[in-house]
């Protein structure tokens, strides 16, 4: 614990949209240390995704730097990309449409192996067995398909096949949310066993609060393409500043209370956001101020940072 394994700094993606341009990251930044969990929060068009897709180097950044124990994402050499792939892995939203259809689940778990000319066959399939078992999925379906398997199942065998190469850092995009409930919790409960274990490091990327704060060590809430607030998961949780964190905290049930749900209307388009503030039209606290001036991210103390005009 303790070393610092990924470095974001003001990075940006804009797309060109004919006379416009959709800002769908605006200045991220954040540090990710060994063994810890990044909680990226926010409603779907926040720019979470994005920021995954420009960490795994898929999309080119407009702007910023990532830096993957010390070295420079985007200005890595061709053999420094296939090493940076193999320390650092994605598992999706939708397990059946990230795995390979007409390829066995054992077939699918090894194809990082064969891909990076890892070991002979008899090491592969001894290395997928345990990756199996690892994971909680029955040896019997080493010669399965994956439509032969249940949603969670499939989950655990994406995950699998991301552990397949060792990688310190796994993304995981909205990995239990077309999941049933009690299906989500097995998955959670397996990989916070995994971290345990092998000393991982998490960006879990969810639109629901419940299962970040359930996952993660720090919490970053996106809107529009900006961090709004920034702080340990103890803070977050018990001293929410930014009124729209404030909002997501709102809208997580709690049995046998009624909570009051203060967050009104849509996230706005990121190609025309609001002036000033881009969360000012839904906030309750809103000032004259909000309409006029973006908040920077400040510090607050105790790593806590906000963007907000109140502060």
């Amino acid at each position: 614990m303790g070393e610092i394994i990924l470095t974001v700094k003001d990075l940006k993606k804009y797309f060109d949209m004919g006379r416009k341009k959709l800002k769908a990251v605006d200045g991220v930044s954040f540090t990710l240390k060994k063994g810890e969990s990044l909680g990226l929060v926010g409603e779907s068009g926040s720019g979470k995704s994005t920021v995954a897709r420009l960490i795994l180097k898929l999309i080119p950044p407009t702007s910023g730097e990532v830096y993957l124990f010390g070295k420079p994402v985007f200005k890595m050499s061709k053999a420094e990309e296939k090493m940076m792939r193999r320390k650092v892995q994605i598992v999706f939203q939708n397990p059946y449409m990230s795995l390979f259809p007409h390829l066995t689940i054992g077939t699918n778990i090894g194809e990082p192996l064969r891909i990076h000319n890892i070991g002979g066959e008899k090491e592969r399939r001894k290395r997928v067995m345990d990756l199996m078992e690892l994971v909680g999925v029955p040896l019997e379906y080493f010669n399965s398909f994956p439509h032969e398997l249940s949603g969670g199942q499939q989950q655990r065998v994406a995950i699998a096949r991301a552990l397949a190469l060792e990688p310190s850092l796994l993304i995981l995009d909205e990995p239990v949310s077309s999941l049933d409930v009690s299906i989500q919790v097995q998955i959670l409960n397996l990989l916070k066993e995994l971290q345990n274990k092998k000393q991982l490091s998490y960006i879990f990327i969810a639109h629901d609060l419940a299962v970040i704060e359930y996952i993660s060590t720090t919490i970053a809430v996106m809107y529009l393409g900006k961090l709004v607030e920034y702080a340990p998961r103890e803070l977050i949780l018990d001293k929410p500043l930014h009124p729209y964190t404030q909002a997501l905290l709102e809208a997580v049930p709690v049995i046998g209370h009624l909570k009051r749900v203060y967050l009104e209307g849509e996230i706005p388009s990121p190609i025309d956001p609001p002036s000033g503030c881009p969360f000012h039209p839904r906030c309750k606290y809103r000032k004259p101020v909000c309409k006029e001036k973006k908040p920077e991210l400040k510090g607050l103390g105790e790593n806590h940072f906000v963007a907000c005009h109140l502060y």
